[in-house]
């Protein structure tokens, strides 16, 4: 069986007029995988300082988010532009830095290379979903992206094989 894990769901979903819901749905969809979903705007599990300008405050707060949690699934559906939200990336570099696994997911079934508007400068051309420094991380931590309808909760369920596989590599 594996054990509860905590996951920060990172992406650009705070951003949304309905970011209330979308962690609602989030966070109820690793509970029913007996996980505990963990969003940037809950409470931080150690409070900024009160005089901190509120940009600093968000960061500190997320960054003790991330710090508290064994996993991360992010969001990289395009958000303002062809790619990932630019916090999104620095949170799974992140997260990755600190050993974790981290899974990806985006809404968005074109490669990178398709959705980029020609400009005459090089283009990755890998069929990644994204570029290929976030993919990298991602599957060097033992996590995949996923594409389409169902990758959210394709996400969880191979964070419990990253999980199953680094237990048992670890006995």
């Amino acid at each position: 069986m594996i054990a509860a894990m905590r996951i920060y769901l990172a992406g650009p979903d705070v951003f949304y007029p309905d970011a209330p819901h979308r962690a609602t749905r989030f966070r109820a969809a690793c509970a029913a995988a007996g996980h505990h979903g963990v969003f940037p705007l809950d409470p931080s599990p150690r409070e900024p300082p009160p005089d901190a300008p509120e940009w600093l405050r968000i960061h500190l707060a997320n960054e003790a988010h991330i710090r508290g949690c064994d996993a991360m699934i992010a969001n990289i559906t395009p958000f303002r532009g062809v790619s990932v939200d630019p916090g999104t990336a620095w949170e799974m570099g992140f997260m990755r830095a600190l050993g974790r696994p981290v899974c990806a997911w985006t809404e968005e079934l074109r490669d990178l290379d398709a959705r980029v508007v020609p400009d005459g400068l090089l283009v990755e051309a890998y069929g990644l979903a994204d570029n290929l420094m976030l993919e990298g991380g991602v599957a060097l931590s033992g996590g995949m992206v996923f594409r389409g309808p169902g990758a959210f909760a394709r996400c969880i369920a191979q964070l419990g094989v990253a999980a199953q596989l680094s237990s048992r590599s670890s006995a």
